[in-house]
């Protein structure tokens, strides 16, 4: 069996996932689709989203589901209602499609895209934040932590700085739901997204959002869904729920939802072990492994750091070290710098090397690794 270090692609499906998922359809198959969506109507209508507010610190009617953590945070996002003019702040290390969608939003309002710099640790300069934070700032982006690097950002610590103004502060988690704690309320955000494949260890095609109910009304949903709305016979639609679920649609993978929520319920008792990410050990050995392979350079900004190190290599591109690592049993991602562009475009990285490590990892597993790009050095 290969090494599995690529996590931040996508996790390892939780055993109890996968059989959840297996025999919900197998019984589709038995008694028809809609008929075992009635049999589990407890967790597609409940259990899911208590699970998910029990993980993230909110009630279950703060979240809605969706088929990705992009798809979450770009529909929200891209429906909120912003006032002309002001400032959007966001910071180098900003996912592209996210980006995209702010870009998008600069336009249509007139507003300015300001990007928080950072200091030369490649933390976060808060004091600048609280320098320049006034009425003029009307959306705070933060990734929690970017698929490009292991950096955590202090997402507390800005709730902080943002309390009591104006912003609406979205944090998108998508690599640290099922890794790192995360509680909301001590963040402060409005919204935070997730992924259900990532280090959740979820199926694929599963993502939500935590929606605060404080910024409900300033987010215009997508599209109007029988989901969520009821239809009046001259077209027009009244909303029919008190819950975030108004964001959602009607279709989606309901095998998924029901995987979801068995990782979901994984993660919680894995947290409350202790047990939650990659084992300190594991992640200094990762640490150390990089730093001394022959011909690797890390890419490993900030100060607090977990789960993923990026690197490039002094002699072979990273399709090469991707593909003779794969020959050796390890699963590593060559991962493109144009989808954190503004973290390395000026790097001037258009590929690189990104390892990611979980709970079931181990540091023999990362000796290996450290082996396999000693002899790919000697080649």
């Amino acid at each position: 069996m290969p090494v599995h270090l690529n996590t931040a692609g996508a996790g390892l499906l939780e055993p109890a996932a996968r059989a959840a998922m297996a025999e919900y359809l197998r019984l589709e198959a038995e008694i028809g689709p809609y008929e075992t969506e009635e049999r589990y109507v407890k967790v597609l209508t409940d259990g899911v989203y208590r699970g998910l507010g029990d993980l993230l610190g909110c009630g279950p009617d703060e979240i809605a589901l969706f088929g990705s953590a992009t798809d979450a945070w770009c529909r929200v996002v891209r429906g909120l209602r912003l006032r002309p003019g002001g400032r959007i702040w966001t910071t180098p290390y900003e996912y592209a499609a996210n980006l995209m969608v702010l870009r998008t939003l600069c336009e249509e309002t007139g507003s300015e895209l300001v990007v928080v710099p950072t200091r030369p640790d490649g933390d976060l300069d808060l004091d600048w934040m609280r320098a320049e934070l006034d009425e003029t700032v009307s959306l705070v982006s933060l990734v929690h932590m970017p698929s490009g690097a292991g950096v955590v950002l202090p997402v507390a610590e800005v709730g902080r700085i943002l309390a009591g103004s104006a912003a609406v502060y979205a944090v998108d988690a998508c690599q640290t739901v099922g890794q790192l704690s995360i509680d909301v309320g001590a963040i402060g955000c409005d919204l935070l997204t997730g992924a259900g494949r990532k280090f959740l260890c979820g199926p694929r095609g599963t993502g939500f959002a935590f929606v605060a109910r404080r910024v409900w009304d300033r987010v215009a949903p997508s599209f109007v869904d029988v989901h969520a709305f009821d239809p009046a016979p001259d077209g027009t639609a009244r909303l029919a729920v008190d819950t975030a679920v108004r964001f959602e649609t009607a279709e989606r993978s309901v095998a998924a939802v029901v995987g979801l929520a068995e990782a979901v319920e994984a993660s919680r008792a894995r947290e409350l072990s202790g047990s939650l990410g990659a084992e300190p050990e594991v992640f200094a050995a990762l640490d150390a492994t990089l730093a001394a392979a022959p011909g690797v350079r890390p890419l490993t900004p900030g100060r607090e750091r977990a789960g993923i190190v990026a690197f490039v290599h002094d002699r072979w591109p990273a399709a090469l070290v991707r593909a003779a690592l794969a020959a050796q049993g390890c699963n590593v991602w060559e991962a493109h710098g144009a989808h954190t562009p503004l973290f390395f475009s000026p790097l001037r990285i258009d590929h690189f090397i990104r390892v990611s490590v979980h709970w079931y990892n181990t540091p023999a597993e990362i000796d290996g690794l450290g082996r396999a790009l000693s002899r790919l050095a000697d080649h």
